[in-house]
């Protein structure tokens, strides 16, 4: 069945002007629609009560929080990112939705948060992306960015979950995540951990980024456009960037990729690059890849390519892995071939130039 929703638009929305501006240079995150999807719930997770309702499309704005909401307190908060993608003949689609929504219950599972149906989170998206249909830029590379988000709203200072939360889903105008496709230099992080055995570091919570902070910027004072982060306890075992999975292209055939441990997150561009690269062939291992193996492959000249993939970025080739003590890679690394081609790929069946065989395009407009 699909949710019913209450329109209250935007009395004042950006004018055609404003609006191509924007997609003139979008950017990443710096500017939104003249909407947002509102959902309230209420019930109590620990007693596996609570209903959805008071669904709504209104105006994009501040949310007004009493100052001992549980959120601000505990960090009962998750999200998901996704993206809007217009296809050649002005239509609006998006890459498989309904993985979205399962992740962000099982986040929110871990984060003691309320399930959504998930038919009621790909129907939000629709709704928002509907109205606010203008805003999907044509450019390519560009592409309107999708965050639902959920937290929770109780006021209330007891160390226990939220009985109230909301859904909500705004989107953004994007372009290109690094602004070029060209390698990324990547930071190594020896003091920070991401996440831990037992923690959050599968969900998708604003906690795991936070956490990733301190590190980034210790990688951007050293020129790096992201932070990588090992597993100590199993021999400096790789396991992600502090937001994208990574891969590593032997001259073999072999594509592998780290395992997932519960301490990293179950990335869908990560999955879906799986898929794609086994249906042409090659190896994909998904277990442990430490730090000696990613040095003795560079130095041996097995390991041709390594990139990092996510919602944002789709697939960037990397570099160099940088840290204090050494430099992994050759600073005149190219894009590889095999990044390159299976991004080209992706992309493709996102933006409709490629047949989408998977089943995995939701169209939204």
């Amino acid at each position: 069945m699909s949710t019913e929703f209450v329109k209250q638009l935007n009395p004042h929305p950006a004018t055609d002007e404003v609006r191509e501006a924007v997609l003139q240079n979008p950017g990443f995150g710096k500017h939104f629609t003249d909407h947002m999807v509102c959902i309230d719930w209420q019930g109590d997770v620990e007693a596996n009560t609570g209903r959805w309702d008071n669904a709504r499309l209104q105006s994009y704005g501040p949310l007004s929080l009493d100052p001992s909401t549980a959120v601000l307190h505990y960090g009962q908060e998750i999200f998901e990112g996704l993206k809007a993608y217009r296809h050649a003949d002005g239509s609006v689609w998006s890459f498989r939705p309904e993985v979205n929504a399962a992740r962000l219950n099982r986040s929110a599972q871990r984060l003691a948060l309320p399930a959504l149906p998930e038919e009621t989170f790909v129907d939000a998206i629709r709704e928002l992306v509907a109205q606010d249909e203008k805003w999907v830029p044509s450019g390519e590379g560009e592409s309107l960015y999708i965050r639902p988000f959920m937290i929770g709203t109780e006021p209330f200072l007891g160390v226990r979950p939220s009985r109230e939360a909301l859904f909500s889903v705004i989107a953004s105008p994007a372009g290109n995540y690094f602004g070029t496709v060209e390698p990324v230099d990547i930071w190594l992080s020896r003091t920070y951990a991401r996440a831990g055995k037992g923690g959050t570091g599968s969900a998708k919570c604003g906690g795991n980024y936070a956490a990733s902070l301190i590190a980034q910027m210790e990688g951007d004072a050293h020129g790096c456009s992201q932070v990588l982060f090992l597993d100590h306890e199993r021999g400096d075992a790789v396991e992600e960037l502090g937001g994208m999975n990574v891969f590593f292209v032997f001259d073999d055939g072999r594509l592998v990729t780290p395992e997932l441990t519960g301490t990293i997150l179950e990335g869908i561009t990560r999955d879906s690059v799986i898929q794609l690269a086994k249906e042409r062939g090659l190896q994909v291992e998904e277990r442990a890849f430490t730090l000696d193996e990613w040095r003795e492959g560079v130095n041996s000249g097995h390991l041709t390519e390594v990139f990092a993939c996510g919602t944002a970025a789709v697939i960037a080739p990397v570099r160099r892995l940088v840290s204090h003590e050494e430099t992994i890679g050759p600073e005149d690394a190219a894009p590889g071939e095999v990044t390159m081609s299976i991004r080209k790929q992706l992309l493709d069946i996102q933006t409709g130039k490629a047949e989408d065989t998977h089943g995995w395009l939701t169209r939204l407009a």
